[in-house]
């Protein structure tokens, strides 16, 4: 940010700031040395340039000026959600030492296919790549006794499904026939030849 007044001698001109990151705020400060003066003020920052008519009066005075941009506060909230949504865990009460890597996942190879999937002994994870919200999500299906497929309550917290119980075999399907089809089947932690 950069200030510049046309009278120098009789302003006094300067700045200050507070706050860090983010949260940064400067104030610039101007006190003129007596009444009855006039002068311009130029304030050019990375995104705006504001321009300033200032005058001295002997007992009218303005202690502030401020500018507000709603939609800049809006994108900045919008950023801390972002931020505060990926530190958040998976899901409430998942434990470290609870999980159980014991899914292998085959099939299609789409840009959505599931990176790995695990449990807890009460919910299925399934973690997929990094920006698959952008994107179209498959359905999950539970593959049941039968071998048809039945729809089961999940979620999507990204970039994860969880599923609200244990499987032994699902698929995500997508496209209809002749679509991408990745099956996730349960190994109870024995490793498979493919």
């Amino acid at each position: 940010m950069t200030v510049a007044a046309g009278d120098t001698v009789r302003w006094i001109v300067g700045d200050t700031s507070s706050g860090s990151g983010e949260a940064l705020r400067v104030n610039v400060l101007v006190k003129p040395t007596r009444s009855g003066l006039k002068t311009n003020l130029v304030i050019t920052t990375s995104r705006r340039t504001y321009l300033l008519e200032l005058t001295s009066t002997e007992k009218a005075w303005m202690a502030s000026v401020s500018w507000d941009y709603p939609r800049d506060r809006m994108l900045a909230l919008q950023r801390q959600a972002q931020a505060a949504s990926a530190a958040a865990p998976v899901d409430t009460g998942l434990s470290l030492e609870k999980i159980r890597f014991r899914y292998a996942v085959s099939g299609s190879n789409p840009p959505w296919k599931p990176l790995r999937a695990f449990d807890d002994g009460e919910k299925v994870y399934i973690q997929f790549p990094a920006g698959i919200a952008q994107g179209e999500l498959p359905p999950l299906f539970v593959i049941g006794a039968q071998g048809d497929g039945q729809l089961v309550n999940y979620r999507f917290r990204s970039p994860y499904y969880i599923v609200d119980r244990l499987f032994g075999a699902a698929e995500l399907r997508l496209g209809g026939d002749g679509g991408d089809v990745v099956r996730i089947e349960r190994t109870d932690g024995v490793a498979r030849r493919n």
